[in-house]
């Protein structure tokens, strides 16, 4: 790995606030004469070749899209991407090539990246007629490949950037390494591997205590209960107070740990005046307000504090375990709420820097409520350098496809990603997005709008059984996998193109991944019948995961009302 510096970098960079930065010098092969750096009057503009056969992964998550070759993307923080132009709720400024390199862009600015355009040369270019005209508006503006491209990085406002190159023998090396960047994988305790369960947000303390009861009477399996907006007596913005609803929360809380249950507490950090901590923060918050709270400023380290000390002596002491950090991404697209760029804090951040570190800060700041206890819970914003925490991503859109997407896409930037299940307009759809669910780093079902079980009018309860005994048989390769991730920075679930590097098949194969290293996993998306066709790199020998017959490898096709598993023949 190797760090090169262009220009004057800002001080205020991912970088700054990671606690286990870990930097280390090596020697790479890299060109760095390629590169070449200039101020210009919108920003820092950063430009170098592109292999004519390179094809560019990663940015966070990017639900829309999988290799970005000939693409423009803008990486801004939104919750609600409906394109894919680079808007994600978790932008990462990274990317990983099918060339054996990748770059880190430290900065917490919206950069706008070109992935390979062709600049004019000073030579008059041979050209050929061609009679193919095109007729339809998908021709007329379909991607092109484009030899001699330049891959251009402009960095806002800024005077320099520090770039940190990393090499490898395939995408995964590569990935690996900047994970470790940032001192690695999160440390994941086993039982948060299993079934998560969000109760519907109306529940009372009594209505949770009967879902509990169903679960264990139903011989379903769940691991942790997930409470939602209603355990607030104030919600948007929060007070972190119990409401009526739960009126010896204590007691619940220690009821449900002895009955095997952890809890998670869904929350957001827009603090309400009738929050306890609301005194106290409003000297370290930014000049702007969202839904009536005051926005700490979690890159101070005081904010941080009282935030952390008054959830760590009311919540985690008392059993909690786990948090749903929400809405801490921006809403341009539905909605427009949260603060402006134009916002500053007293830490020196401006809007732009702290939507995108306000999400991992935010994680930041939860993990030293938590102290010591272990756990992996959810939120809606993270950014770069953020593989040490163990917080899952998830999303308010809900395609089925674009979440098998994002299963393999979120693994190029080290980000974790759950499919999660809602709700489902009939059995086949429920299955087939639990299906998926099962097969991801967290198995999340979020009812937080149903009052009941999702499958409770759909007649399916035993095939939901079957599918959650199912993860739970597959928690201890899941833990092995997260205890590499944490020493080795391999994430657990990764795009075939990562492994597969020299593979020309698997460079746009993006409903398909390696799930625990040793089984490939291709859910078939809710909506798309019983077909697919599925790849099996050649490289290798494969069985079916549920069979143990021999499948061979290349493509295949596959009729199944299940889900397609395949493990690496012994």
């Amino acid at each position: 790995m190797k760090r090169i510096r262009l220009g004057e970098p800002e001080k205020i960079v991912p970088s700054a606030f990671c606690d286990n930065f870990n930097y280390s010098e090596t020697s790479i092969s890299y060109p760095l004469s390629r590169i070449t750096a200039k101020d210009t009057p919108r920003g820092f503009l950063v430009e170098f070749p592109i292999e004519d056969d390179a094809h560019i992964y990663g940015f966070g998550l990017q639900l829309k899209q999988f290799d970005h070759r000939g693409r423009k993307l803008k990486l801004s923080v939104n919750a609600d991407p409906v394109s894919n132009n680079g808007d994600s709720h978790a932008p990462v400024p990274f990317f990983a090539t099918n060339k054996g390199y990748g770059m880190y862009f430290d900065t917490a600015r919206y950069i706008e990246v070109y992935c390979g355009y062709t600049k004019k040369t000073l030579t008059q270019e041979k050209a050929e007629e061609n009679s193919d005209v095109k007729t339809s508006t998908d021709e007329l503006y379909a991607i092109r490949e484009q030899n001699s491209a330049v891959m251009s990085v402009l960095i806002p406002a800024a005077h320099g950037i520090d770039i940190y190159i990393m090499e490898g023998k395939n995408i995964t090396d590569v990935v690996s390494q900047y994970n470790m960047l940032s001192g690695g994988g999160c440390d994941v305790p086993k039982w948060a591997l299993g079934v998560l369960y969000r109760c519907c947000g109306r529940y009372s303390q009594d209505e949770v205590m009967a879902m509990a009861d169903y679960f264990r009477k139903s011989d379903i399996p769940c691991d942790i209960l997930g409470l939602e907006p209603g355990w607030h007596t104030h919600a948007y913005s929060c007070s972190y107070k119990w409401s009526d609803r739960f009126p010896s929360p204590n007691e619940m809380l220690s009821e449900l740990n002895s009955r095997g249950f952890h809890v998670n507490l869904w929350e957001h950090a827009f603090c309400h005046p009738t929050a306890p901590i609301y005194g106290d923060m409003l000297s370290h918050s930014g000049d702007y307000m969202v839904w009536g709270g005051v926005v700490p400023d979690f890159a101070d380290p005081e904010a941080r504090r009282i935030f952390a000390d008054y959830h760590r002596k009311t919540l985690v002491d008392a059993g909690v375990d786990g948090f749903k950090l929400d809405e801490c991404d921006s809403s341009d697209n539905t909605g427009s709420w949260s603060f402006p760029l134009t916002s500053t804090f007293p830490s020196g951040l401006d809007g732009e820097q702290y939507h995108s570190l306000f999400g991992t800060l935010y994680c930041k700041t939860i993990m030293e409520a938590l102290g010591g206890k272990k756990t992996l819970s959810e939120v809606r914003n993270i950014g770069a350098l953020a593989a040490g925490y163990p917080f899952v991503l998830y999303s308010d859109l809900y395609d089925h496809r674009d979440f098998i997407r994002g299963v393999a896409q979120s693994s190029f930037s080290g980000i974790l990603w759950t499919p999660e299940v809602r709700d489902a307009k009939s059995k086949e759809e429920l299955i087939r997005r639990i299906q998926a669910v099962v097969f991801s780093c967290q198995c999340l079902i979020n009812a937080w709008y149903c009052d009941r079980v999702p499958w409770a009018d759909l007649d399916c309860e035993d095939e939901v059984r079957e599918l959650l005994k199912l993860r739970e048989s597959l928690v201890p390769i899941l833990k092995a996998a997260f205890d590499k991730y944490r020493d080795t920075g391999k994430p657990p679930i990764r795009a075939l193109v990562m492994d597969y590097s020299d593979d020309s098949e698997t460079y746009r194969i993006d409903d398909e991944y390696i799930f625990c290293d040793e089984l490939l996993v291709a859910p078939i998306a809710a909506g798309h019948g019983d077909e697919r066709d599925v790849y099996l790199p050649t490289s290798e020998r494969w069985v079916d995961y549920f069979t143990g017959e021999e499948v061979g490898s290349g493509k295949i096709h596959v009729s199944t009302a299940g889900i397609p598993v395949y493990r690496k023949a012994r």
